[in-house]
């Protein structure tokens, strides 16, 4: 997701250098560890913007390596196709589209040099020039990646040109450096407090010879985040070089030790958001005196108990098998990186308003990628992360009471406003309508509304004419789209808590998605000046949408798409429609949009308004062809290798996707608790529940080419309808799929079909000038138009 302005037993991945398909070419027992199945290095390379380091679930710490100073495809930190790293930084972002974060930079090496490395192309040049030999510049280091390992809570690399072995390992809010020197080396180890994002402020306090303590705030995606932070070295180094810059700011220093007392040194780092106390606090509650094993164990238990939320299985007898299963458990694994914890271990935290705030009945979250994560990561997280999804909402509003408003993107104690729509409120929505309430539901719907009678980012047109004109906001028809599916989410929760006048106002707004309806061109299109905007190409990506075309946007209307069906001319037209969408050309017109990816014709997986329409087909009575489509992307679109997802990993909204699709239904309508069911993965599927229950999917005679459903039961009575319920998934039992290779006549009837309509206070569309021009002298002929359905 990138803002288009302009946005213990363990199983380490030792040979991830070799091509894609071979990380993990042997063949797997069953019963490894779930997390000897974790590939980090997925969505490291391509466009995925993933990280590879050490983390905790949902932790504050993420202790990676970073190799790249800037750029899009540097949003994380790392890229697979990079040689060298700068360093070791205890924050990075998973997935985004906006760079910040790298904070608190730590480099071992063997000579005092301040300077990063990055100029190290010019300073070889110059070297070659003068005739001298080339020498390595500044403290950044070759590696190659048969050189580096991953898994689930541990990193290890060893830098070439140093010969420095090392390993890092975390707690919730704190980690560990662990620094093996070859023997004779120099020890210095470089600490970097102007790494990456624009300094605000920052300080290096020696405490003692073994303690250094200080903050660093910085300015980047978040306009000012501020971090703090402790550090203790396992021996006392025998003297510091501090290097300072124009302003004569000490932002870096040079921490060198004994050689003669041992070649290893570990560094324990804690920080916080709130002050240097709580960096130290954290530090010492969460590894105190515990060892670099003790807390590398602990790390790998926590992710294990993680991952068997869900079980899958497959035979396991080739690479295909083991692929799937390394794909399923680490889009698992990314959809537990974030959000991100942002409390120390005292209940404290630094709030919206950037006060220290302090709460003991819940922990406060931040970096919630909320335009992406709506669609499937948090659907996921009300099946398998019931109490932290409480945790999440309670930390939203606690966003709106301290900021006066539910967040779009938060970051760090701070508002981006980066993306579209108000979609904290389905995520509430969701939630409610669930069961799960464990929050101030008044507080909860009250802050829903507020968000939807805002006057800005369009809100103020969107009201008054139920539609944003293109001459009033950029991305206006996205905009009208999603406001309309956010606001039928307050309509549901409104009927829900029995509250008939909003329901019936947010009922009609929610259908607001009928004004951008072009009949003419059977898509979704800008109004200006009471008429179309033109000339229209639904290929072209321009300022009327959100990293996206007509075509990615026009079938957005989750909320009512007996609707839209209706618009469009009925089931087969519709139909139709969804055929040309995954047969067109895949290539684009007017400006270039590095988020639309993964195309299949101008379906864009790679990027998140695409994510729904592949189960569709159910819809028009064709879940054959949902099934096709879905298995396409399944297999096509995310590969056990670097650049195994074909877009921004967006926090967990692609692997989100993945997860539910290989199990064998997705959530289409966040707050509708119904999942539409699409074609299983794997032959086993089993989601172990609170309460000791579980619900398991099963798929009979599944194969490549046995991708079609022939018949489905739900403990043990037929089930014929294409799709389930979220209270038949909670409740626990069995859902079983007998396969085949063919389409079948299953679930193709009227009566087993999904329905999502609304079908109260429906409203007469804005009427446009059909006919007669805009700008006349003296007389012109005009006709109105709404549009009109089947």
């Amino acid at each position: 997701m990138f803002k288009p302005i302009f946005l213990s037993v363990f199983f380490i991945v030792s040979i991830i250098g070799l091509p894609s398909n071979s990380v993990f070419a042997q063949q797997i027992n069953p019963d490894k560890k779930l997390i000897s199945f974790v590939n980090p290095f997925i969505g490291t390379g391509g466009h995925g913007h993933t990280y590879p380091g050490a983390t905790m679930p949902f932790g504050m710490m993420q202790l990676s390596p970073d190799t790249r100073l800037d750029g899009w495809d540097g949003c994380s930190g790392y890229h697979y196709s990079d040689e060298y790293i700068y360093g070791f930084s205890h924050t990075h972002l998973s997935g985004t589209g906006v760079s910040d974060y790298g904070d608190i930079l730590l480099m071992p090496t063997n000579k005092v040099d301040f300077n990063n490395g990055s100029d190290a192309s010019a300073h070889r040049e110059s070297l070659k020039q003068a005739g001298s030999a080339p020498t390595q510049s500044g403290y950044r280091s070759h590696f190659s990646h048969e050189n580096e390992k991953a898994t689930a809570g541990y990193y290890q690399v060893h830098l070439d040109d140093t010969n420095i072995d090392v390993q890092l390992t975390v707690s919730e809010r704190s980690g560990i450096h662990r620094y093996t020197f070859p023997k004779g080396s120099k020890q210095i180890i470089i600490l970097d407090l102007e790494h990456r994002d624009e300094v605000l402020s920052a300080e290096i306090g020696a405490i003692s010879k073994t303690e250094i303590s200080g903050h660093r705030h910085s300015k980047a995606w978040a306009e000012k985040q501020m971090l703090f932070y402790n550090i203790q070295f396992s021996r006392p180094y025998k003297k510091v070089e501090y290097s300072t810059n124009s302003e004569a700011k000490q932002y870096k220093a040079a921490f060198e030790f004994d050689a003669s007392e041992g070649n290893v040194i570990e560094l324990k780092v804690g920080i916080s958001a709130v002050d240097e106390a709580g960096a130290k606090m954290n530090l010492e509650t969460e590894i105190g005196n515990k060892s670099f094993e003790q807390i590398k164990t602990a790390a790998e238990d926590a992710w294990e108990k993680q991952l068997n939320k869900i079980n899958v299985s497959t035979t396991l007898n080739k690479q295909e098998d083991i692929d799937r299963k390394t794909i399923f458990y680490t889009a698992l694994y990314h959809t537990m990186i974030a959000p991100n914890l942002y409390q120390d271990v005292d209940g404290r935290y630094r709030g919206m308003d950037l006060e220290i705030h302090q709460t003991d009945d819940f922990q406060y979250y931040t970096v919630f990628s909320l335009w992406d994560t709506y669609r499937a990561t948090h659907p996921l997280y009300t099946i398998i992360e019931q109490d932290r999804t409480n945790e999440f909402i309670k930390s939203l509003l606690a966003k709106y009471d301290e900021g006066g408003i539910l967040p779009i993107w938060p970051l760090a104690g701070n508002y981006t406003g980066c993306m579209i729509g108000y979609h904290a409120v389905p995520v509430i929505a969701d939630a409610y309508l669930k069961g799960i309430r464990g929050y101030d539901v008044d507080k909860a719907y009250e802050a829903m509304k507020h968000s939807a009678v805002q006057d800005q980012l369009g809100l103020k047109s969107y009201k008054e004419y139920g539609f944003i004109p293109v001459e009033d906001e950029s991305e206006s028809v996205s905009k009208t789209l999603e406001y309309a599916y956010d606001d039928w989410t307050i309509a549901e929760m409104a009927k829900e808590m029995g509250n008939d006048e909003d329901y019936n106002i947010y009922t009609e707004r929610a259908q607001n998605y009928k004004n951008v309806y072009d009949p003419e061109t059977k898509f979704m299109r800008g109004r200006f000046r009471n008429t179309w905007f033109a000339p229209f190409d639904p290929y072209e990506v321009n300022f009327n949408y959100t990293e996206a075309n007509s075509w990615q946007y026009s079938f957005y209307v989750p909320q009512d798409l007996s609707g839209l069906i209706n618009l469009m001319g009925g089931k087969g037209e519709f139909e139709e429609h969804l055929d040309k969408l995954f047969t067109a050309e895949t290539e684009t017109s007017g400006s270039h949009q590095v988020d639309i990816t993964g195309l299949i014709g101008q379906y864009a997986h790679g990027n998140e308004p695409s994510h729904h329409m592949a189960y569709l087909y159910n819809f028009v009575n064709k879940p054959s062809k949902t099934q096709e489509r879905v298995h396409e992307i399944l297999v096509g679109q995310y590969q056990n290798a670097p650049d195994g997802i074909s877009g921004n990993e967006d926090c967990g909204q692609m692997s989100a996707w993945y997860i539910f699709s290989a199990m064998g239904f997705y959530p289409v309508t966040p707050a509708s608790n119904e999942y539409i069911i699409g074609t299983p993965l794997f032959e086993s599927s089993v989601i172990n529940l609170d309460d000791d229950k579980t619900f398991e999917i099963i798929a009979k005679n599944l194969s490549d080419k046995n991708i079609y459903i022939a018949s489905a039961s739900l403990n043990g009575n037929p089930l014929n309808r294409s799709f389930i319920y979220h209270n038949e998934v909670m409740d626990g039992g069995k859902l079983v799929f007998t396969m085949t290779h063919k389409p079948s006549t299953w679930a193709t009837k009227d009566n087993e079909i999904p329905i999502t309509e609304i079908t109260d206070n429906l409203i007469v569309p804005s009427p446009f000038i059909a006919k007669g021009e805009v700008s006349f002298k003296i007389k012109t002929e005009v006709s109105l138009a709404v549009p009109v359905g089947k």
